[in-house]
């Protein structure tokens, strides 16, 4: 098989245990065109992940697809190995994993604070947020992953698909299924980006809803017509997809109606909509907020013993390789001491920020008291932010991790700890929402950044890569992510709005997580929080966290994740029904591939074709975005009435395109054994 070859190729052999430097150094790793290519495909995989978690709160992994591409174009050049391939993934998934920085910028828009994206000011957070996430994983490396069995799927998968596609001694076989994945992507992500033009146009509907009573109240159910949320499921797999539907069962059956009780006797159906709408944002979601923090909180309580260890365990380590014991060139991190000296050196760049921010202010009489506190909180929690977005990477991939939730948490902390120092002043509550969300912002970085890197660390310890230019690597990536993320988000802004701001339109963004963090803020400095919200979530997340530890503890196969259940509560049910249909067709398409004759071959193509769907309509939305933008706002392709018309046939092309691409693929499959 192709995976035999390559663990007998040169790529492998030199990476042995017990390899020497000259071994080491015998393919060539961190290059000029590896670093090119992997700027360029981040133009492509940022853009798309913008697109994808404005409009509903999720961003995709990039390293699979990353991997592919960079493998069909370093082929054509002479002297391309696996690890220069590795370089242009970890590239391009650190850029594109920056993206969900998202999350939580727009909300200084949405509150009404910034008018647009400065350029220098986003792309300084998103550098320096995103820098600060590399130093701070660097000392976890040892304990959570050359001494660890975290599973890092995400990161095996993607070490798979390298391996595979290295045509140094791979043979043609290798070759082959490279190029057959890199088609896959390529058709997924046409149809999907034709169905999204589709919809934009108004010839057919992007999802179907329909409102109704239920008991004394009312809620809401419907379903996206998107291929990418196909894809997403797909990915994510059915134990998440099962949990959040549980999610949608415990808002929209339980909660809403509960929520309505008594207000929608007597209303037509616009009025209906308009209530049910109404109490799902104000309420519903800040009790799937709670949900989701007290299983954030959880698991970090789970995984402080083992960050410890590590901590402790990576100093160590550091401490011989400095007496002059020997380290394998395969263990070398960046030295220690550089990683210290780098983070104290960017709480300068941070301070000045934050003091840009504050001047000329109402709240610059506080500036000292601000500027210390955001950045002691961003130097500790930083720290612990890292830890639990590097665990839960490897615990269960980048794409899966919570990173949401960490990001609420923060905000909460942040605004609760400001809120105490500034109390008693005449500060403007809108000043203090702004101020919060920008330190939260850095610090999301730094959880974004830490949550992709230890999982591409593990695709390079698989390979046989040098811990020491991968880390170099990554940063590279965040520098090539923080100059691309702020003019598409300045697109989207410009093209869509958000939705909350003044003068959002009907196809605002929805920014989910950006419209939560900050209602979360401003109900703290305004006092309008309402904390038997947060509070009666909490309560359902720990009635959740007890379910999924006894599931655990007595099946060993069957979980519930809080997390993922907290979610299912939070986002609209459109979004979210979907995810569970792509996880089902997941399902049955890997039960299918595990019967075939290369099963691995076979499941890596439906992941493939998941991936495919996923950036074709994420890049679609980017490039309609850019057509709104420079048509003044109004949609030129808009060019049908939509309607029920639009619906029936928007629904019927849509079962009819997912049967097609998934027997296509499947036939592909079937062809290529």
């Amino acid at each position: 098989m192709a995976h035999d070859a390559v663990q007998a190729s040169p790529a492998s052999a030199s990476h042995s245990p017990g390899a020497t430097d000259n071994d080491a150094s015998s393919l060539r790793e961190l290059t000029l065109r590896g670093i090119l290519i992997g700027g360029l495909i981040t133009l492509v995989f940022t853009a798309a992940n913008v697109y994808l978690g404005l409009k509903v709160g999720l961003t995709f992994a990039t390293s699979i697809p990353a991997a592919v591409i960079s493998m069909a174009v370093l082929r054509r050049f002479a002297g391309h190995n696996v690890k220069e391939n590795n370089i242009v993934q970890t590239i391009a998934s650190a850029a594109g994993t920056l993206s969900a920085i998202i999350f939580v910028l727009p909300g200084l828009v949405m509150v009404g604070y910034w008018k647009g994206f400065s350029f220098w000011e986003t792309a300084a957070v998103c550098a320096i947020g995103g820098v600060l996430g590399v130093m701070y994983s660097i000392p976890l490396r040892r304990a959570l992953i050359t001494s660890s069995d975290l599973p890092y799927p995400e990161g095996v998968a993607a070490a798979e698909v390298l391996k595979v596609g290295d045509g140094n001694g791979a043979s043609e076989v290798a070759a082959e299924e490279n190029a057959q994945g890199l088609r896959v992507i390529l058709v997924g992500g046409v149809i999907s980006a034709v169905m999204a033009l589709l919809a934009a146009m108004k010839a057919a509907a992007s999802s179907v809803s329909t409102y109704f009573k239920l008991g004394s109240g009312a809620t809401t159910l419907g379903t996206s017509l998107s291929l990418a949320l196909i894809g997403v499921g797909h990915l994510v797999g059915p134990a998440v997809g099962f949990a959040m539907l549980i999610g949608v069962i415990i808002s929209y059956f339980f909660l809403l109606p509960m929520h309505t009780a008594g207000d929608v006797s007597g209303l037509d159906a616009t009025a209906l909509a308009d209530t049910v709408d109404s109490v799902f944002s104000g309420e519903i979601r800040f009790i799937g907020v709670g949900a989701m923090a007290i299983a954030a909180i959880w698991t970090l309580i789970k995984i402080t013993g083992p960050i410890i260890k590590g901590i402790s365990e990576s100093l160590a380590s550091s401490r011989k390789r400095k007496e002059g014991h020997t380290v394998d060139v395969s263990e070398r991190d960046i030295p220690f001491p550089y990683v210290l000296g780098t983070i104290v050196i960017l709480m300068v760049p941070i301070a000045l920020l934050l003091w840009d921010f504050v001047r000329g202010t109402d709240i610059h009489e506080h500036m000292g008291v601000l500027i210390t506190v955001s950045v002691l909180f961003t130097l500790l929690v930083g720290l612990i932010v890292a830890s639990v977005c590097g665990y839960m990477a490897g615990l269960i991939g980048a794409s899966n991790s919570p990173i949401s939730s960490v990001g609420i948490i923060a905000v909460l902390a942040a605004s609760l700890l400001i809120a105490a120092v500034t109390r008693g002043s005449s500060a403007d509550p809108l000043s203090l929402v702004a101020y919060t969300l920008f330190t939260a912002a850095i610090v999301f970085g730094i959880a974004t950044i830490s949550n992709d890197n230890l999982q591409d660390l593990k695709t390079g310890q698989l390979v046989g890569a040098t811990p020491w230019k991968q880390q170099v690597a990554l940063i590279i990536g965040v520098l090539f992510g923080s100059v691309v993320i702020p003019p598409i988000l300045q697109i989207m802004l410009n093209g869509f709005g958000f939705q909350g701001m003044e003068g959002a339109g009907e196809d605002a963004l929805a920014a989910p997580q950006a419209a939560l963090m900050s209602s979360v803020a401003s109900g703290i400095f305004d006092n309008s929080l309402d904390w038997n919200l947060i509070f009666t979530g909490a309560v359902i997340g720990a009635v959740l966290i007890v379910v999924d530890e006894v599931l655990r503890k007595t099946t060993k196969k069957f979980s519930l994740s809080p997390l993922a259940v907290g979610m299912g509560m939070y986002l609209p049910a459109a979004l979210t029904i979907i995810i569970p249909i792509g996880a089902i067709l997941g399902y049955f398409y890997d039960k299918w591939a595990a019967r075939q004759a290369n099963p691995d071959f076979s499941k890596r193509m439906g992941t493939l074709l998941a991936t495919g769907l996923i950036v074709g309509e994420s890049l679609f939305g980017v490039v309609n975005a850019a057509i709104i933008a420079a048509a003044g706002g109004e949609s030129p392709l808009e060019i049908f009435e939509g309607g029920t018309s639009a619906n029936v046939f928007g629904l019927i092309l849509f079962i009819t395109v997912l049967g097609f691409i998934y027997r296509w693929t499947a036939k592909k499959v079937k062809k290529a054994e």
